[in-house]
């Protein structure tokens, strides 16, 4: 059988088609422009793959509830044209196929738990720091959706005694995401963060807001494995940053030899690289079909 996979991000948008065991067979992107000029586009890639089921990773938020009639509806984006657009109602007038439905994130942290870092395990958390900062769970076997879906981007954290930035995040300002995602680096330093050298007092400060939301994780949610992805984790000088951080805040509370001795093989890079989002869509697609049969 092939599957349909579709990594919707707020940037772009990647089509794919695989198979079960994960492989991607083919692929295209285009930029995310309004609905009447993409979804087009997504459907054209479609038509004449003969898919069995299609998965779907969107940015959000999004309506992971079946019984709500606003199931597979993006609710309250800012995008221009994407509130409230019902993406899978139009997808169905085309493609009457099985259809997998969850956040960019969590189909990032279900292809990491099937084919990636998370691989054996039944629990992990993803993280993609980027231009946002959004957290995908999946727990004792299953993606972890609750009241909405998780939002972890945007708790709260504890500002740095030297870092008077107030962030930039819209809602809640100096949240998770309005202080570390790549925006926050760029108005904070004045450059973009791949500008940067690796030696610039940016990274301990990133380091050190990431960690304290990684620590509360740990201590919520026990995850068996953290994945830390996104264009601004590209930076692997980050992550001895973070382990330092981490282990700094926890102080040995959590008495496990993950987090003490092999926290570097604890809090990791996505094993899927870049392709995390698409092969875990895949990966929703294939369990839509079974769940189907």
């Amino acid at each position: 059988m092939r599957y349909g996979a579709i990594e919707a991000g707020g940037t772009k948008f990647v089509c794919g088609i695989g198979n079960e065991e994960g492989i991607i067979e083919d692929r295209v992107s285009f930029p995310t422009e309004h609905p009447e000029q993409t979804m087009p586009k997504v459907i054209d890639y479609f038509a004449d793959k003969n898919v069995s089921a299609i998965g779907i990773g969107s940015f959000g938020p999004i309506n992971v509830d079946p019984s709500s009639p606003l199931y597979g509806y993006i609710t309250t984006t800012p995008k221009p044209g994407w509130a409230n657009y019902d993406v899978l109602g139009k997808l169905r007038e085309s493609f009457n196929v099985p259809y997998g439905w969850d956040t960019d994130v969590n189909a990032a942290a279900f292809g990491e738990a099937k084919w990636g870092a998370a691989q054996g395990l039944d629990s992990c958390v993803y993280y993609t720091v980027g231009t946002g900062i959004g957290v995908g769970v999946y727990m004792e076997g299953r993606l972890v959706h609750g009241l909405v879906h998780p939002e972890g981007g945007h708790v709260m954290i504890r500002p740095h005694q030297g870092d008077s930035f107030k962030g930039t995040c819209p809602y809640h300002g100096d949240c998770l995401e309005g202080m570390a995602a790549g925006p926050a680096i760029e108005q904070r330093w004045g450059v973009k963060g791949s500008e940067l050298p690796v030696d610039h007092p940016a990274w301990d400060l990133e380091a050190y807001y990431l960690a304290q939301s990684i620590s509360s994780t740990i201590l919520m949610m026990s995850p068996k494995k953290i994945i830390l992805g996104g264009g601004v984790m590209q930076q692997a000088h980050l992550f001895p940053l973070i382990h330092a951080h981490v282990q700094k805040i926890l102080n040995g509370y959590i008495h496990t030899e993950s987090l003490l001795e092999n926290i570097h093989s604890y809090i990791v890079p996505p094993g899927l690289g870049t392709n995390s989002g698409l092969r875990g869509s895949l990966a929703l697609g294939v369990e839509a079909k079974r769940n189907h049969s």
